[in-house]
């Protein structure tokens, strides 16, 4: 396999050049340093078979337009996609095979289905999502709690998220809680709280570090390979 790197020089950027080596074609990150191009026309075409991104979701066109332009397959490592990003996601993915998920551990990935089960298992239960990051995230709540209660919501469809507490806000039965908590240097936390009334039920999933990230993106990146043109996610992974 054959890859470009955008965010080469960012902490994920550096660990996925780490794990791919001489697979690494090209990298691609806006400070320039370290002998890596500023953008994609800088870089030039190179014959890759895909390009994995772990810049910042504003990048996201520009990915998708140079996976394109080289006829390669694109991961999506970044979160916090406006409706307009996640549009140009799906467009692209009619021309291109398009890896995108709001976490890429396969540990989330279980942990949503466990959730599905345990939501359906208690369908009257009150659901709260926590999750927990470093200092200098930027978006909440993150992507990884918004994959959480769609995993919810594919079993309790009149579910609607409640991102945080404030004032008079009386719970509501079909409500689902988000909360967010930034951390010192915490990589990830995500908990799923379901609350009968008589017992909880706790899930929970820790990241100790980010090196799991890195290896799940190798993962989707090597999934991809010989795929058709589709939009794809973490649950094609695990199967």
């Amino acid at each position: 396999m054959k890859a470009v790197i955008c965010g080469a020089n960012g902490a994920m950027g550096q660990l996925l050049c780490g794990l791919l080596g001489s697979e690494v074609v090209g990298r691609v990150s806006i400070d320039g340093e370290n002998g890596v191009a500023k953008t994609f026309a800088e870089l030039g075409n190179v014959a890759a078979d895909v390009v994995i991104d772990f810049s910042h979701h504003t990048a996201v066109e520009s990915v998708l337009a140079y996976a394109k332009s080289i006829s390669a397959a694109a991961v999506i490592g970044t979160t916090g996609h406006t409706q307009a990003e996640k549009q140009l996601i799906l467009d692209a993915s009619r021309e291109i095979p398009v890896f995108f998920t709001g976490n890429m551990s396969l540990g989330i990935a279980v942990l949503c289905r466990l959730a599905r089960q345990a939501v359906a298992a208690f369908p009257d239960a009150d659901v709260e999502i926590v999750e927990i990051h470093h200092n200098r995230k930027v978006d909440a709540p993150s992507g990884t709690a918004l994959m959480l209660f769609d995993a919810v919501k594919q079993v309790r469809p009149q579910a609607v998220a409640h991102c945080g507490r404030s004032g008079e806000c009386k719970r509501t039965k079909d409500e689902v809680g988000i909360s967010s908590l930034r951390l010192g240097s915490t990589v990830g936390v995500h908990e799923i709280h379901i609350h009968t009334g008589a017992q909880v039920l706790t899930l929970r999933h820790e990241a100790v570090n980010r090196g799991m990230f890195a290896e799940g993106a190798v993962d989707a990146a090597r999934f991809l390979a010989g795929r058709a043109p589709g939009l794809y996610g973490i649950d094609d992974l695990l199967r």
